[in-house]
């Protein structure tokens, strides 16, 4: 999709189209995994997990609504939004890890998360070049 585009992206097509798709899996799986946890025993002690992977999501969301666009003013907002999103998968994959060892969702979360992250630091840095 994104060599169809008449406007020339401001970031290399692989790189964007490379973290369109882990946004895209990252919400998914973010999403999932706050559901997962809600119906968990314990769900008081999944609180701070829930909620990273609430707000994860949403960020995700807006990252992948600002890379979409290839108004060429937009780099600024475009790497403010990835440094965003990069800090919020890196929080929520901490938290994930930390209930991975019994929890199943939380380990694959973790590494949506992780993956995610990687994909928005090899985007900023296209960016920044």
């Amino acid at each position: 999709m994104v060599g169809t585009h008449p406007v020339e992206p401001s970031l290399d097509g692989q790189l964007l189209s490379r973290a369109l798709t882990a946004l895209q899996e990252c919400i998914s799986i973010c999403t999932l995994c706050a559901d997962a946890c809600l119906h968990e025993p314990d769900v008081t002690e999944l609180r701070v997990c829930i909620t990273l992977n609430q707000d994860c999501a949403a960020v995700c969301h807006a990252t992948a609504e600002v890379l979409g666009r290839f108004a060429p003013a937009g780099v600024d907002v475009m790497a403010a939004q990835l440094r965003a999103c990069i800090d919020i998968c890196n929080a929520c994959a901490e938290e994930c890890s930390r209930h991975a060892g019994h929890m199943r969702h939380c380990e694959v979360c973790a590494e949506a998360c992780r993956d995610c992250a990687a994909a928005c630091t090899e985007a900023l840095d296209g960016l920044e070049a």
